[in-house]
């Protein structure tokens, strides 16, 4: 399952350093490890906020491509555009690999509920993210 994600890497998932690990079709979960390379620190020597976000929102987008590959065959054709994202802070994430779980909690006929969570390498959860997003066709080369 999840071929998307063995033949197309875009260029912010290179940036990010992330690393494809599993999905499990039933669950609807993506999981994805990132080890953040040393620009991505704060001054404080974690991992800066937006960029926590940009590991959440890849790793949820990851979840709906591979749910909807899975379930109609077409994912290239339907990547997600955020209407929105929530996101709560609960541990500073360290400058070392963590892992993100993103799965589709609902997928209705416009609009897919989505949910992240980023993990240290303990299991303890630094961060939680929601997202409703809307699966739309890939854009035209061009557009």
């Amino acid at each position: 399952m999840a071929k998307i994600h063995e033949r197309r890497r875009s260029p912010s998932s290179e940036l990010m350093a992330s690393d494809f690990v599993s999905f499990d079709a039933d669950r609807g979960e993506l999981t994805t490890r990132y080890t953040p390379p040393p620009s991505f620190a704060s001054p404080r020597g974690a991992v800066q906020g937006g960029l926590i976000a940009g590991f959440l929102d890849e790793v949820m987008g990851g979840a709906l491509l591979a749910v909807t590959e899975a379930r109609f065959g077409t994912a290239e054709q339907r990547l997600p555009l955020n209407l929105d994202m929530n996101l709560t802070y609960l541990r500073m994430v360290p400058m070392e690999t963590v892992t993100a779980k993103g799965r589709v909690l609902k997928l209705g006929k416009r609009v897919a509920f989505l949910e992240g969570e980023l993990f240290d390498k303990d299991g303890n959860l630094l961060a939680r993210a929601t997202s409703s997003a809307i699966p739309t066709p890939l854009p035209e080369k061009g557009d």
